[in-house]
């Protein structure tokens, strides 16, 4: 199954601050060697946004180029107002972003891999599959 990595995934798979890998970084490098990792623009642009140094913006954007974007369709950005106010009315608050890669993992039946804690709660009301991390030896 295609995986569609969210922006926190990332981020911390990008941070390298410890020279000991967390278990999030090393699934996120292996999605990629089995070639199932997918990204949507606004992963993209929320990965990008904020970095202070151009050379570590281009360094960025280079690595990302390997991992085309998914067209975004009308129809995601709708299934993603539905999927916003069916939540909300269950007292479940999210982003618009993560709506639309709610949206755009049904449509292509993909899994969502986040640490993100609200998709613990999508979960209950939308036909979401969450990708999980898998065990690894110390």
């Amino acid at each position: 199954m295609r995986i569609l990595v969210d922006t926190c995934v990332w981020s911390e798979a990008l941070r390298r601050k410890t020279s000991e890998e967390s278990d999030v970084s090393r699934e996120l490098q292996g999605l990629i060697r089995e070639h199932r990792v997918e990204i949507i623009g606004p992963i993209r642009q929320e990965l990008l946004s904020g970095l202070r140094v151009d050379a570590q913006f281009d360094r960025l954007e280079e690595h990302l180029k390997a991992f085309p974007d998914i067209t975004l369709e009308a129809t995601d950005h709708v299934t993603a107002a539905k999927y916003f106010n069916k939540c909300r009315a269950k007292g479940i608050q999210g982003s618009n972003t993560d709506f639309l890669i709610c949206a755009v993992a049904v449509r292509r039946k993909m899994a969502i891999y986040t640490t993100d804690r609200d998709f613990q709660q999508f979960v209950k009301y939308l036909p979401i599959v969450l990708h999980e991390t898998r065990k690894f030896d110390s």
